[in-house]
Order: C-alpha cells, then structure tokens, then sequence
C-alpha cells in the first residue's frame, strides 16, 4: 500500500452533502474528488462559474457522483447566504462546509499595498467568517446535528512568515475562529476542526507564487525532513477522514500534514530572505504577469 492509495471504505461518505470553498481547481478539487468517490454530494464555489462548471462536470464524469456549481464571492455574506440556500434547494440539507478558498501574495510587506493586504484578509479571513456564519446559524436554527466545519490554514498560521504576512494573519485568525467555535458550538452539535498542510504544490497557486526559476531555487522540498512534497491524494485522505463520522470525537484540533517542516524550519517562507531586493523588482514582475 503507498501513501497515494485512498484510505476510507467506499461508503463512507454516503448520505453527507458537502460545500467546499474554492472547489474549482487545485486541492479543493481533489478534495472534492475523493468526497465524491465515497458517496457524498458535493457543491463548488468560486468567483469563477464556468471553470466551476467545467471542473463540476468532469468529477461527475470520473467519480459518477453528483458535483453542483454555484457561483459564490465568500467575501460578501448576501452571496454566501445565496449560496447557502441554492445548495439547500438542491440537496435538501447541508452537512458540511469545507473553508478551502483562498488568496497568497509573496512580497516584502512594506511593497505591499493596502489594499494589496485587505485582498487576502477578506478572502481567507473574511470570507472564512461569513461561510462559518450562515453555515452556523443555519444548522443552529434548524436544530441539524452532527454537522462539520472543516478549514485548510497553514502551518505559519502559528509560528508566522516572513514575505506571507497577509496570509499569516489571516490563517492564524482562521485558526483561532476554529478553536474557538470548537467549544461554543459544540452544544449544537458543530465539530470544529483544521488542516494546515505543508508544500502540497497545485499548478495555478504555486506558477504565481514561486514562477520561473525560483521553483528550481527555492525547492521546498529541501525543507521537509521526508525530502519531498506532499500528495494530493493525501490531504484528500485526511480531510475525508475529519468530515466523515469516523472522527466523531475530534473536535478542536488542527491536524499538520508537512512531513516534518515546521519542525525543522519555522517559516515556510522564511528563506526568501535571500532574495536580492532587484531581484523582488522581477518577481514581483512575473507574478503580476501570471496573475493576469
């Protein structure tokens, strides 16, 4: 057996129906795979509804399963509501909401503008918030037990980052959110729980983040005691195990999958420091480009 093979039983997922934040592409998309190769129904959100429609089609190609796409800003809570409710229109109830949207710059943070800095606190943070919220209230008022937030942070949602900084303090305050809840909304039935992975690399996030040369230079892998990256396959095993009931009893935790980085390194971007600062002028160049 490797570490790339599914971990749960066929079933084990079947009768949950199952929201996930920036489900288009990247992890959230193979998250949503596996939810849906063990019986789940699952809705997508993102800004972007026909790349939502396009990834919504091919899951239910692949895996059988049923994938619906709705198109939802998490930074706005009148569209998370919206969303809320379409979802329940078409499933009949919701069972868990999976925080996977997000937004990353890599920069010194005095190049930063404030803008440039509200962007990812309104993505991660903000729209966390709203989506654990509407969620929240509406399991609370309808009284719906054994239902689960799950949210994706990053390891230097505790130790920090230097040239991450946005999201440090937006995944940190996502952390807190979480434990937090843990313990309020326990009493009506919520676990709370999340996942902080370490270098789990997806074509989109991490061509803006580290492009060209830099993926070769700064080669996290290095970093991680195991001496690789993570799998896809394995954050999807993990995720599926905390929303499924098999983790009835795990409230308030947040799992690290890094094989071992933190540990070593404090700072998942940390060793950025080397970077020359005309050297940030051309990064910062490429990355606008990519973005684009």
């Amino acid at each position: 057996m490797m570490y790339t093979d599914k971990m749960l039983r066929d079933d084990a997922l079947k009768g949950k129906n199952i929201v996930v934040t920036g489900g288009g592409s990247g992890l959230g998309k193979a998250m949503t795979r596996y939810f849906l190769e063990l019986g789940a129904k699952v809705a997508i959100t993102s800004r972007n509804l026909e790349k939502l429609q396009h990834t919504a089609k091919e899951l239910e190609g692949e895996t059988g399963g049923t994938c619906l796409a709705v198109q939802c800003d998490v930074r706005h809570y009148e569209q998370v509501e919206s969303m809320l409710q379409q979802v329940v229109d078409s499933f009949g109830k919701v069972d868990v909401l999976l925080n996977n949207a997000a937004g990353n710059f890599i920069s010194p943070t005095e190049r930063l503008s404030a803008n440039a800095f509200d962007t990812i606190i309104d993505i991660v943070l903000k729209g966390s918030k709203n989506c654990t919220l509407a969620f929240g209230k509406h399991w609370i008022d309808r009284k719906q037990k054994n239902t689960t937030v799950l949210s994706i942070v990053t390891t230097y949602a505790w130790t920090g980052s230097a040239y991450v900084v946005p999201s440090a303090t937006a995944k940190a305050g996502v952390l807190a959110m979480t434990r937090s809840l843990a313990v309020e909304w326990a009493k009506y039935g919520i676990r709370f729980n999340a996942i902080a992975p370490g270098p789990f690399p997806t074509k989109g996030a991490w061509d803006r983040l580290l492009p060209g040369e830099l993926r070769e230079k700064f080669d996290l892998a290095r970093k991680v005691p195991l001496q690789r990256v993570g799998d896809h396959q394995e954050l999807a095993n993990l995720a599926a195990y905390l929303v499924s009931d098999f983790a009835a009893y795990l409230n308030g935790e947040v799992i690290t999958i890094d094989g071992g980085e933190w540990l070593k390194g404090a700072g998942q971007f940390n060793i950025l420091d080397q970077i020359p600062e005309e050297m940030w002028d051309m990064l910062e160049s490429m990355i606008r480009k990519n973005s684009k």
